[in-house]
């Protein structure tokens, strides 16, 4: 009865398998579809996308989209706390937050526009974004409160913690550079 079974099972897990290879599994992407999921930011600020937003509209997004998990101020909520810190990094208990330890303000834009809001990630239109990122530098003493970020001014930002990061070095970089 068991080899039966066995005999049966294989039967049709082989024709699953014949079937699957035989039928086109996927197909390329077209360039549209690309374009939509090519939305990286690298530090220098290649790939910022049109747009604008202030600390003031920030304050309002954040109220209706980020408290609810960062807390009032971004202090608090029951996600990461994304103020103060400074000066903690080299003590015991370091306090990570985006004005203490990320070094780069268009890795915030970057992590904010794929991930955020938690309940809709994505879904925060270009002007949202940099509003909201303007509204966070600013509650890190890193923007003033009356600061408009956009394409052309926030790869300028400089973070506490830009020197802070440095390359990797391992084995294959020491071994390389001989």
């Amino acid at each position: 009865m068991f080899w039966r079974k066995f005999i049966l099972s294989a039967a049709i897990l082989t024709a699953a398998s014949s079937a699957v290879q035989a039928s086109e599994f996927g197909r390329p992407a077209s360039p549209e579809e690309i374009e939509l999921w090519d939305i990286d930011v690298r530090p220098d600020g290649q790939g910022l996308p049109a747009g604008a937003g202030t600390v003031a509209q920030g304050k309002v997004i954040f109220e209706q989209k980020c408290a609810a998990c960062h807390g009032e101020g971004g202090q608090g909520g029951i996600k990461d706390r994304l103020v103060g810190g400074q000066g903690t990094l080299a003590s015991a208990r370091p306090v990570k937050t985006v004005g203490s330890f990320w070094p780069y303000a268009t890795t915030l834009f970057d992590y904010i526009r794929r991930a955020m809001p938690y309940p809709a990630p994505g879904s925060l239109k270009s002007d949202e974004t940099y509003a909201v990122t303007a509204y966070i530098l600013d509650l890190n003493g890193i923007m003033p409160a009356n600061a408009t970020l956009s394409k052309d001014n926030l790869a300028q930002v400089r973070m506490p913690n830009r020197e802070g990061f440095v390359p990797e070095v391992t084995y294959t970089n020491i071994r390389n550079s001989r």
